[in-house]
Formats: structure tokens, C-alpha cells, sequence
């Protein structure tokens, strides 16, 4: 599986070389400029899942995506949900993975930063890519 995280600061042949015919399925949480160039990229028939836009959440005016048209001259499907729709089954959800994450078979990964004046950059760092998995800002050992 190959995960791009900007597609606006691809180059073209990026996209070409990792996605030839065009991209199939799109998991779409930040909108804007990033949606704008998924839709630009999405191959026939593509599909393309929403669940956030965090790009547009603080925005006073938010963002228009100018290559709408794309979802009709490329029969792309777009569909939406929210976790709010699936509340009611949080506790079979723990009960099915607590298990793997006891028994190590589910890890994932802290990027953790030392101190209070590590803040600020590890804030940015999680806006600009830089960091990996959770980011963590340890202030003291305890």
C-alpha cells in the first residue's frame, strides 16, 4: 500500500509512477487542496470515502473545490460518515481488539518529544508531516 500525505506537493511523476491508471479509492481527511488534487487524479469509477476536513475546520470562509465536475465526467463515487454513526458499537469493538493490543499482535507508534519547549515543534511537526504516529510531548518522568 503506498500513502501519500500531500498530493498538492507531488510531482506529476510521482503520481504517475505510483498510480499509472489513476487512483482508486481516496480516504479523504483533510479537504481542500488535498481533495482537489485527489479528484484531479482519481481514476474511473474511483471512489472516494470523507470523514474529515480538517483544513477547512478554523477556516472563516471555507475552501471551493474548483474540479467538482470530475466526480461526474469520471463516474467517482463520494460518500461520507461521521464516527458518531457507529457510537453504539465502541464496546464489541474493544472487546475484539483489546486482545491483539495485550497480546502485541496490534502496536502502533509514539513519536515522543522531551519537554515542555519541545511543544511548539512538535505541534508543527504533526501539521507538516514531520512526525510519525502519536505524537507525544513528554513534560515529566514519572
Amino acid at each position: 500500500m503506498l500513502i501519500i500525505k500531500n498530493l498538492r506537493n507531488c510531482s506529476v511523476s510521482i503520481v504517475d509512477r505510483y498510480f499509472p491508471e489513476g487512483i482508486d479509492i481516496y480516504f479523504d481527511n483533510v479537504g481542500g487542496d488535498m481533495l482537489e488534487a485527489a479528484l484531479l487524479n482519481m481514476r474511473r469509477r474511483g471512489r472516494i470515502v470523507v470523514a474529515g476536513m480538517i483544513s477547512q475546520y478554523e477556516l472563516d470562509e471555507p475552501q471551493g473545490i474548483k474540479n467538482l465536475i470530475n466526480i461526474i465526467y469520471k463516474q467517482i463515487q463520494v460518500d461520507a460518515f461521521t464516527v458518531y454513526d457507529y457510537y453504539h458499537l465502541y464496546p464489541k469493538f474493544l472487546d475484539t481488539i483489546l486482545p491483539y493490543v495485550r497480546e502485541g499482535k496490534i502496536t502502533y507508534v509514539e513519536d515522543i518529544a522531551k519537554g515542555i519547549e519541545s511543544g511548539p515543534a512538535a505541534l508543527e511537526a504533526m501539521f507538516t508531516g514531520k512526525s510519525a504516529g502519536k505524537q507525544v510531548v513528554l513534560v515529566a518522568d514519572e
